[in-house]
């Protein structure tokens, strides 16, 4: 479990890795919004990103993300001018060590779209990884569970998916970085 004292306000940066401990994406800030018992929710916005090549790109719009202590996946929210869309990793349970969010990604995505439908991102990649990687079949079981819990609560619009949730959490962030 964490240890390092959580701070509502303070900035923190994001890695994920890859199963062989690799570094895959980092994300200069996140700012944490709320803490709950399980997740914690964080926004960021036009933040650089850091691919494991070297090369930098921002994001473009706000986003609330969403990472889960026990869950084998994070969601992130993205508020854009047409709706809200989500990009949701399935990755391991984070940790937070030295002002770092850190996980396993684990290839598989899921899109879901502002009318609801979803798309299931990434199946290639996975099946390489697996193999190359050597995934355990354990992991392999947690993660399509994990994938069709996933999907169940963007059907019904739960958790994360909440109407209302992305744009609430965007105007915390927005209060805690000073705009209005």
């Amino acid at each position: 479990m964490n240890t390092e004292k959580l701070e509502i306000g303070k900035k923190y940066q994001i890695h994920g890795y890859k199963h062989d401990g690799k570094i895959h994406r980092s994300w200069d800030e996140a700012v944490l919004l709320e803490i709950h018992d399980d997740y914690l929710i964080f926004g960021n916005e036009k933040t650089k990103v850091t691919e494991s090549d070297g090369r930098t790109w921002r994001t473009k719009e706000p986003a609330v993300l969403y990472f889960y202590y026990n869950d084998w996946y994070n969601v992130i929210g993205q508020y854009k001018k047409n709706g809200i869309y989500y990009y949701c990793n399935m990755a391991s349970p984070f940790i937070i060590e030295e002002n770092t969010i850190k996980y396993i990604d684990y290839d598989l995505d899921l899109r879901v779209f502002p009318d609801g439908s979803f798309k299931v991102l990434d199946r290639g990649e996975y099946k390489y990884h697996k193999s190359l990687m050597n995934y355990p079949e354990s992991i392999d079981k947690i993660l399509k569970s994990e994938l069709t819990k996933l999907i169940d609560l963007a059907r019904n619009k739960d958790g994360a998916f909440k109407y209302g949730e992305v744009e609430k959490y965007c105007n915390v962030y927005n209060e805690l970085k000073g705009r209005k």
